[in-house]
């Protein structure tokens, strides 16, 4: 549909700028403090080198085809990741040749093959069962590397993976961290040689292959010396050089600082030693405390961008095909993912000197800076403090920026190892006048803590942008009172606190505080918060929360003492993983008491328990309608000949973008469930008024019907509207020039559909056409109490549904399904397999899916699949046939080759939906 051009929102007033500095007056106001903002420097005239942005990469981060989904993946731009070899034992997932065409096809260079992950159990089995490695250990190990060779060598990809040969030395095999001189030599000695005699084989064997190490744990002066001296003299230097930065180490457990030396102190070798300097690629870095914690990735990869080093990817501790925590069930953001999304949009400048207040402290201010003179525009990625800051940004070019300077804040904080995340929140945007080259941005926080405690999120990052200012318009930024209350500050009842993610403990999950509560199993264990609020009305209550009985659990709620009610926790992986629970209360002025319980005497005993972390508050508005989110095109991802323009005084924002032929813009779109929403699309173009001059595309698949035209009449700006089903979660919706003709593209705005079609058909599994083994079965979280098991293990064994489609085209299938099929036996090794689901549309040939592990058998969650269906009547066959499955030639013991689970999760229910209407 169209729509004439709505009239947009008018600027709101500038802010003054006194001495450089932003006035705050539309800013939050801060609390009283009684320290002084820190100040971090960014110095946009000292230019230290390209920005290299690889350190998003993952350790076993990806795990099946479309585990995670490609919406997440291609977005943060991932250079490198590390997996297991083919048929590794050590995980039941994540092959090296199984997620190489979804890396690869999104964007990825190169993946990391850890080959003594062919062994089972940490620390690797030794067949010799000494230290160092004996020839009976190492005869078995070439045996082992010998397949992997034969195995990655036919791949299609196979100039594009690394080989990582010995993982840990300094630990495993060899012990390399001894004290004792003696035995050192003898074990680096027997190392070297091993060294040797696997890169020669690897060389030799597949002509091309690079090769990675010495990938040490800790790096150690001592042990990178003789390596580098070793295999200078003999020939087989590493094509990258590895190792491991995790939070503390015996050297020097207290400093942030710890890898800034180590870099120096291996470059000083290499020079020392004669040896050109060697891509560094850190493949396992950050602890517990640090995962999905945006204000504590920023401390790593700004390290990194620093030194640049060439890759670096997040260690692993807990669940695979998660990327690191960062993504919650296949196709939803966590608050890791949006910093590692504003971490790639710094791609294509060249990163600044920046000068930080404290260099040396673990939990400090840390900041990345660029400036792109394509885009002109400035990025500043930071965080990683309680206290207040000001960003100063010095040396801007009036010839890149102009005389006025467009001022953006964005915000994404901590949101719990397994929660949605939406987009960054906007905390202000403002044009100003640079002072002598100068603009202080201040950092005030995304709301106050409602137990006092600080207006500046440690666990938060913030992505400050830079650009022309002077000529569009500005919405004014709306933000709702939020306040958060730490759960070990409330009144507690038979329950305990416990201290997590701490410095010294870095290995435990993050919790926000730093305390969780937890030992919530009594009937009489309660949680009671005493919270302050302006105003009469409702609030969303998010409740963080961790629940490891395996299967969704209660607490009681009650609100002033007022009708209980139960909240139900679904399933986490473990008790110190967090993910929230949103209810609505309603709240009087002042002071409140909400009370999380065990019991309540009208409703009795809740099941099961959870761990509780804290409580976010936020006040809604009496009116409030759809959430409106505009995705503005100046800061959209762009690809080929795509122009960034700040000239016209009716476009949304700082400006737009000039799509000529062979151009795109990519916007990752945020959708909170799946359903149908509004895009309307602010473009212009010379072309013939009415004609077709950009096609629109949904993940990387045409949209039928998906088109922008040329606007008829004298405005300068046009909007088109587009109706399209998208899934929860990240979506990439794109627009690319359909010919010759440039267009110029605004903002896309995306609005939930209320009014108007949304021809979306809902069936529960119970009421679908059931064969062989398929039987109906209940569970309380199910919706309507019955879901439908033993799907699979043969095709026969199926479950049809039948929809009546108003149009042929593509729909998306959303199937709401359990899985907590798991593989045990890895003490920190979650285990957990992925199951498949062959798809068949009315007797075509099936397509094969797969589906993560929900963490429990009660948890239903859902993912989309998109099925090309048939005017009128259509029959889709889901079933799971095990001689579809990839299986591995005969591999060497142990080894676990690839075969998929034979059966398929359990069904729940179907949502089938075209992808766009009209």
């Amino acid at each position: 549909m169209r729509k004439a051009m709505r009239k947009w929102i008018a600027p709101i007033a500038a802010l003054s700028v006194v001495a450089g500095a932003l006035a705050a007056s539309t800013l939050p106001t801060p609390p009283a403090r009684a320290d002084e903002a820190q100040r971090l420097v960014v110095d946009l005239d000292e230019r230290t080198g390209p920005f290299l942005g690889a350190g998003s990469g993952t350790l076993y981060g990806l795990s099946d085809e479309g585990v995670p989904s490609d919406n997440t993946i291609e977005p943060l731009r991932l250079h490198s990741i590390s997996q297991k070899p083919p048929a590794g034992a050590q995980h039941p997932n994540g092959d090296a040749l199984v997620v190489a065409e979804p890396f690869f096809r999104n964007g990825g260079e190169y993946i990391q093959i850890n080959v003594q992950d062919m062994y089972e159990f940490w620390t690797y089995e030794n067949p010799g069962g000494v230290i160092p490695c004996n020839e009976v250990c190492f005869a078995n190990y070439m045996t082992k590397l010998a397949w992997v060779v034969d195995q990655v060598k036919a791949s299609p990809y196979a100039d594009r993976f690394v080989y990582v040969p010995f993982n840990e030395p300094d630990g495993i095999w060899y012990n390399l961290s001894t004290g004792n001189a003696t035995a050192y030599r003898t074990r680096m000695d027997a190392f070297l040689q091993h060294w040797k005699q696997a890169v020669e084989y690897v060389r030799e064997n597949h002509p091309g292959a690079r090769v990675a190490g010495m990938n040490d744990a800790t790096f150690r002066e001592r042990n990178y010396r003789d390596f580098l001296t070793f295999a200078r003299d003999n020939d087989v230097l590493p094509d990258l050089t590895t190792w491991h930065q995790l939070p503390s180490n015996s050297l020097d457990p207290n400093s942030g600082n710890y890898f800034r030396r180590t870099y120096a102190t291996y470059r000083a070798l290499e020079r020392e030693l004669g040896i050109d300097p060697i891509p560094i690629n850190i493949n396992e870095y950050g602890g517990n405390r640090d995962l999905t914690v945006p204000g504590q990735l920023i401390k790593w990869v700004a390290m990194f961008e620093e030194a640049k080093v060439a890759a670096g990817g997040k260690a692993y501790w807990t669940a695979a095909g998660g990327q690191a925590g960062d993504v919650v069930q296949t196709n939803q953001p966590g608050a890791g993912w949006w910093f590692y999304k504003m971490y790639a949009d710094l791609h294509g400048g060249d990163t600044v000197a920046v000068t930080r207040p404290d260099t040396t402290t673990v939990d400090a201010l840390d900041a990345i800076a660029v400036v792109d003179d394509r885009r002109r525009q400035a990025r500043v990625v930071t965080g990683g403090t309680e206290q207040d800051v000001d960003i100063v940004v010095e040396s801007i070019d009036p010839e890149l920026f102009g005389d006025t300077v467009h001022v953006e804040v964005r915000a994404t904080t901590w949101s719990g190892q397994n929660s949605a995340a939406p987009p960054p929140e906007v905390l202000y945007r403002a044009d100003v006048t640079p002072s002598d080259g100068t603009v202080t941005v201040p950092i005030r926080g995304l709301g106050v803590h409602g137990d006092g405690g600080p207006n500046v999120d440690r666990m938060a990052a913030y992505e400050i942008v830079l650009s022309p200012g002077g000529s569009g318009s500005l919405e004014p930024v709306e933000r709702p009172w939020r306040a958060t209350y730490e759960a070990e500050a409330a009144a507690i009842t038979a329950g305990c606190v416990t201290t997590r993610g701490t410095v010294q403990n870095w290995n435990a999950a993050a919790a926000s505080g730093n305390r969780d509560v937890g030992c919530l199993n009594q009937a009489t264990s309660a949680v009671t918060f005493t919270v302050d609020v302006p105003a009469a009305g409702d609030y969303r209550l998010g409740i963080m929360y961790g629940n490891q009985t395996g299967q969704p659990s209660q607490q009681v709620l009650t609100v002033n003492g007022g009708a209980p009610r139960f909240v139900e926790y679904e399933a986490t992986m473990n008790w110190t993983w967090r993910t929230r629970a949103d209810v609505v209360v309603s709240l009087e002025a002042g002071s409140n008491q909400i009370r999380l319980a065990g019991s309540h005497p009208a409703l009795g005993r809740a099941i099961g328990e959870a761990t509780l972390d804290r409580i976010d508050l936020e006040q809604l508005a009496a009116d409030a309608g759809p959430v409106t989110r505009t995705y503005e095109a100046e800061l959209a991802q762009t690809g080929g000949s795509a122009g960034h323009a700040y000239d016209q005084p009716e476009q949304s924002g700082a400006g737009h973008l000039a799509l000529r032929r062979g151009a795109e813009a990519l916007f990752t779109v945020y959708a909170e469930k799946d359903g149908y929403y509004d895009l309307e699309f602010r473009h212009s173009s010379p072309g013939v008024p009415g004609a077709a001059v950009a096609s629109i595309g949904l993940d990387r698949r045409p949209v039928d019907g998906g088109v922008l035209r040329a606007a008829p009449g004298a405005a300068f700006w046009d909007t088109d509207t587009h109706r399209l089903y998208l899934a929860a979660g990240v979506n990439r919706v794109t627009v690319t020039p359909s010919g010759p003709t440039p267009v110029r593209l605004d903002a896309v705005t995306v609005t939930p559909a209320v009014d108007g079609p949304q021809p979306v058909t809902e069936i529960e599994a119970e009421d679908a056409e059931l064969a062989g083994t398929a039987v109906i079965a209940t569970h309380r979280a199910a919706s309507g109490g019955s879901f439908v098991g033993s799907v699979g293990n043969g095709p026969a064994n199926s479950v049809t549904v039948t929809v009546d489609a108003a149009q042929a085209g593509e729909h998306l299938l959303v199937v709401h399904y359990a899985n907590d099929e798991r593989d045990t036996g890895h003490p920190y090794n979650a285990d957990i397999i992925s199951r498949p689901i062959d798809i068949a549309v009315n007797g075509g040939e099936p397509s094969r899916h797969w589906f993560k592990n929900t963490w429990s058998w009660g948890n239903w969650w859902a993912r989309g699949v998109p099925v090309r269906l048939e005017a009128g009547r259509n029959e889709i066959t889901l079933s799971n046939d095990p001689a579809r499955g990839a299986t591995a030639s005969e591999c060497p013991q142990p080894c676990r080759p690839v075969l998929d689970s034979p059966w398929a999760p359990d069904l729940d229910r179907f949502e089938i939906a075209p992808i766009r209407v009209g």
